[in-house]
């Protein structure tokens, strides 16, 4: 009996393969979201006492308000690689992959059906940290949608790059080396705790080249409506880059590379 598709999407497979991404990390909540929900509060808490009372002032903004948007977004990027790279590596360590390789999916329905997870994981805990932000500096968000886009961009390059990074990873200590080595440092040294206009040359010049900044750098124009770069320069790099990933994902999962037997 062939699969039931309305139009050319098998709209049941890919719902299905979306719910066992979201229901996987939903099953260890204690670690996938309370433990990051720990850490950002954790770096708020830590970064309040080291200002002092003053709390001093970094783009002409308090500066727990001008961290809660670098935060948000450092969490945001680290839970969206770390979902969509960690259920590839583990299927493939384990040997259960074919079972995702087997049902009739096509590379784009597995794409979706894999971003779909780290897109959910990623909107949960903005939207976490979002509230308690608000609530802890008492102001509001400025841009709303501009928060979303480049939270959902953020989410959707990062998850990509989960992807990839899981397709290539062949046990778990490779994997730890590309979040250690690469996920990480971007997340830190993209102006997630500080202005990039107070960097020396050529590190600023250097930063304008990370995609990772203008994702930061577009979330806190749209919670404060201050940014060091356009935010419309943002958002077509962002999204440039993003395309560029996601049609990578797409290719390796079309030819199977390095997942197949």
């Amino acid at each position: 009996m062939g699969v039931r598709r309305f139009g050319r999407v098998n709209w049941l497979g890919l719902r299905t393969l979306a719910t066992r991404e979201v229901m996987r990390f939903m099953a260890v909540w204690q670690q996938t979201i309370f433990a990051p929900l720990m850490t950002a509060a954790l770096f708020v808490l830590i970064f309040a006492l080291a200002m002092g009372q003053g709390r001093g002032q970094v783009m002409g903004l308090p500066y727990l308000v001008f961290l809660g948007p670098g935060i948000l977004m450092m969490t945001v990027i680290q839970n969206a690689f770390a979902n969509t790279s960690s259920s590839i590596t583990a299927a493939k360590v384990q040997g259960n992959i074919v079972d995702t390789l087997m049902p009739p999916l096509s590379a784009g329905e597995l794409l979706a059906g894999y971003l779909a997870g780290s897109v959910a994981r990623a909107g949960l805990v903005a939207a976490v940290i979002g509230t308690g932000m608000v609530l802890l500096t008492g102001t509001g968000i400025a841009h709303p949608g501009w928060t979303l886009v480049f939270v959902a961009l953020a989410a959707l390059l990062l998850g990509g790059l989960g992807i990839l990074a899981g397709i290539l990873a062949q046990k778990f200590d490779q994997m730890a080396a590309i979040s250690n080595f690469i996920i990480t440092p971007l997340s830190f040294l993209s102006g997630t705790f500080y202005s990039v206009q107070a960097l020396p040359e050529p590190f600023r010049t250097l930063s304008h080249w990370n995609p990772v900044f203008y994702l930061i750098d577009g979330a806190r124009y749209g919670v404060t409506g201050v940014s060091d770069a356009p935010v419309w320069r943002g958002l077509l790099i962002g999204t440039s880059c993003a395309a560029v990933v996601l049609w990578l994902a797409w290719r390796w999962l079309k030819t199977g590379y390095r997942m197949k037997p």
